[in-house]
C-alpha cells in the first residue's frame, strides 16, 4: 500500500470515528464539537474522504448551528471539486441539509438550479433526484423557490432558465398528483407561480404552462366560469391587447392569432371574448388588407372558430367588418377578381354565426327584410341595391365553386387510377397527400354551397349551431399553408403552371388534359387543413424582453 493509500485509510478510519461518536452522544451540539469539525476538516483532504464527508456533513448539520457557515462552505467546496464522483457524492447529499431545517430549502433549491447546467449526465441526473427529493419534502417551499428561475429579470440567465422551464416541464409537471396536495390550496399556489413567470416568455413557453394550467381540477370540466374567465385574461395579458397595433409587426400579430386560438377552448365555455372581439374590430379589421397573406388564413380561421360564442352586443359590432370582407371576397361577376375558397367559407361561417345573433342588423348591410320591431330593423328604408349586390355575388361563388368541385371530383378519379399503378412508397405517399388535399377541398366547397344556399332567401334562416364542421378540423393530417384561389371568367378553371402560387386560371382552355386537372387538386387546396402552424399557438412569439426591447428574446411564434 502506497503513503497516500495509507493516509486516505487512515482519513476514512477517522470520519468513521467521529460518525460512531455523533451517533452515539445524546448531547452532540454540546459534547461532539470537535468531531463535526473533524469532519468538516476531511472534507478538504484525499477523494474519498472527501466523497465520506459529504455524506457526514449535511446528517449532523442541524446540531451544530454555531458551524453552519464553516460547515455549508465546505460541502460548497466539494461540489466544486474537479472529481465527478466527489461532486456527485456532494449534490445527493444537498437534500438532507433540509431535512431537519426546511427553512433553507430556497438556498438549496437555488444551488441545484446553478447545477442543472451541467453537461456531465451522471451529474445532472443527481442534480434533478435532488431536487425531486426536495420538491417532495416540501412541496410549497420547493416550488416556490423552483420559479423564482422560471421568470425573467435583469440578471436572469437565459440558458439556467431553459433548464429550470425544462426540468419543470419534464419532471415536476408529470407528477402533480402526487405533489399538489392539499389539491386545491397547491393548485392555486401554482397557478400564481405561473402567472408570475408570464411576463416575458415566448410562445412555445406560455402553451406550456397553458397546457400544464388546464389539467388542474380547478380549471377542470366542472370549473366555473370565473375561472375560465380567469384562464382568458391570462392569455389576454400575452396578447397585448393594450398595445398600440402596427401592422407591420409580425410578432405581435401572431402573438395575438395564437392566443386567440388558444382562449378559445375556454370561450366555448362561457369565458367572454369581448377585449379580443374589441381589439380585433378596432386595431386589425380595418388593416386586414395589409396583413401577410398567412396571417389572414389563421386569423379569418380563428374568427370563424371564435363566432358561435360572440355576444349578440359583439356579434353586432363584428358583423359589418365581416360583411365588407365578403364582399371583398365574394367577386362580382366579370370583373377579373380571384377568389379564395379558404376565406369565403371562414367568412361565410363568420357571417352566419354572427347575423343568427343578431339577424335584423343584416338588413341595413345585405338589404334582408328581417322583422323584430326593434327600431334596428330599418324597415322604412330602401335596402334593394344592397340585396341585389349581395346575391348576385353568392349566385357568383355558387357558380365558380360547382365548377371548381368538378374538376375536384376529375381529379381524384385520377388520384385513384395513379394509387392502383404506384410502385414505390414514395409515389404512393405523394399520391396520398394530393387525394387529403383534394377530399380537403370538396368540404369546403361543400360547406360553401350549404351556406350560400339560404342566403338567397329574404328571410335567410341563419346557421346558429356548430353542426357544419369546418373543412380544415376534419383534415386528417397538416398540409403546406397555402390558400386556394380561383379566377373569374371561363368555363374551366385550371391552375396555373407556374408553381408560384395556387390560383385556377379561368382562362385556360378545355384542352388542358390530365395533367393539368392533376396540378389543380394538387395545388387548389393545398393547406386548408392546416391552421398557421398549428392550432393552440405552435407558432413562437419572441420574448418580449422586459428592458430588453420586446421579441428579441430566444423564440418567434
Amino acid at each position: 500500500m502506497s503513503e497516500n493509500q495509507s493516509e486516505e485509510v487512515q482519513q476514512i478510519e477517522k470520519l468513521y470515528e467521529f460518525s460512531e461518536r455523533l451517533n452515539a452522544s445524546k448531547d452532540k451540539s454540546q459534547q461532539n464539537v470537535e468531531d463535526y469539525e473533524g469532519i468538516i476538516k476531511m472534507s478538504k483532504t484525499s477523494m474519498k474522504a472527501k466523497q465520506l464527508a459529504s455524506q457526514l456533513i449535511p446528517r449532523y448539520f442541524k446540531f451544530f448551528p454555531s458551524l453552519s457557515t464553516e460547515a455549508f462552505d465546505a460541502h460548497m467546496d466539494c461540489i466544486d471539486d474537479g472529481d465527478l464522483g466527489v461532486r456527485v457524492q456532494a449534490i445527493r447529499g444537498l437534500p438532507l441539509f433540509c431535512k431537519d431545517t426546511p427553512d433553507i430549502i430556497s438556498k438549496i433549491v437555488d444551488v441545484l438550479v446553478q447545477l442543472l447546467n451541467t453537461e456531465e449526465p451522471v451529474e445532472r441526473d443527481a442534480v434533478h433526484k435532488a431536487l425531486m427529493s426536495l420538491i417532495r419534502q416540501d412541496p410549497k417551499a420547493s416550488s416556490t423557490a423552483l420559479f423564482t428561475h422560471a421568470g425573467v429579470t435583469p440578471t436572469t440567465d437565459d440558458q439556467i432558465r431553459e433548464k429550470v422551464l425544462s426540468f419543470i416541464r419534464e419532471k415536476v409537471f408529470p407528477i402533480k398528483g402526487e405533489l399538489l396536495k392539499p389539491q386545491e390550496e397547491m393548485e392555486r399556489h401554482i397557478t400564481d407561480l405561473i402567472k408570475q413567470s408570464l411576463e416575458d416568455v415566448t410562445g412555445g413557453e406560455f402553451k406550456m404552462f397553458m397546457d400544464f394550467l388546464t389539467t388542474l381540477s380547478i380549471f377542470g370540466g366542472k370549473a366555473p366560469q370565473e375561472r375560465m374567465q380567469e384562464l382568458v385574461e391570462i392569455i389576454e395579458g400575452q396578447a397585448d391587447l393594450n398595445a398600440q397595433f402596427e401592422v407591420s409587426d409580425t410578432d405581435h400579430i401572431d402573438r395575438l392569432i395564437s392566443c386567440l386560438q388558444l382562449a378559445l377552448p375556454f370561450f366555448a365555455r362561457g369565458a367572454p371574448s369581448s377585449r379580443f372581439l374589441s381589439y380585433l374590430n378596432q386595431h386589425i379589421m380595418p388593416v386586414f388588407d395589409k396583413l401577410p397573406e398567412e396571417r389572414k388564413l389563421d386569423l379569418l380561421k380563428a374568427l370563424a372558430d371564435i363566432s358561435p360564442y360572440t355576444t349578440a352586443q359583439e356579434a353586432r359590432q363584428l358583423l359589418p367588418s365581416i360583411v365588407q370582407l365578403l364582399k371583398i371576397y365574394m367577386p362580382a361577376r366579370k370583373t377579373g377578381e380571384e377568389m379564395n375558397f379558404t376565406y369565403v367559407e371562414c367568412l361565410l361561417y363568420a357571417f352566419h354565426h354572427l347575423a343568427h345573433k343578431v339577424p335584423n342588423a343584416t338588413n341595413s348591410l345585405c338589404g334582408y327584410k328581417i322583422v323584430t320591431g326593434q327600431p334596428s330593423d330599418r324597415l322604412g328604408e330602401d335596402f334593394s341595391e344592397l340585396n341585389k349586390d349581395f346575391t348576385e355575388r353568392l349566385t357568383v361563388v355558387e357558380d365558380l365553386t360547382k365548377a371548381t368541385m368538378k374538376k375536384l371530383t376529375q381529379g381524384m378519379t385520377e388520384h385513384n387510377k395513379a394509387m392502383s399503378a404506384a410502385k414505390t412508397d414514395e409515389e404512393k405517399a405523394s399520391i396520398k397527400t394530393k387525394k387529403q388535399n383534394t377530399t380537403t377541398g370538396l368540404r369546403t366547397c361543400n360547406n360553401i354551397l350549404a351556406m350560400t344556399k339560404p342566403l338567397h332567401a329574404k328571410v335567410p334562416p341563419f346557421i346558429g349551431d356548430t353542426n357544419l364542421n369546418l373543412s380544415w378540423k376534419e383534415a386528417t393530417k397538416p398540409l403546406a399553408s397555402t390558400t386556394t384561389k380561383t379566377t373569374i371568367g371561363g368555363k374551366r378553371p385550371a391552375n396555373s403552371n407556374n408553381g408560384s402560387g395556387n390560383n385556377v386560371s379561368a382562362k385556360k382552355g378545355r384542352g388542358s388534359g390530365g395533367a393539368m386537372q392533376s396540378q389543380l387538386v394538387n395545388k387548389a387546396f393545398e393547406g386548408i387543413s392546416s391552421y398557421g402552424a398549428g392550432r393552440g399557438g405552435n407558432r413562437n412569439w419572441g420574448r418580449r424582453g422586459g428592458g430588453r426591447g420586446r421579441g428579441q428574446g430566444r423564440g418567434h411564434w
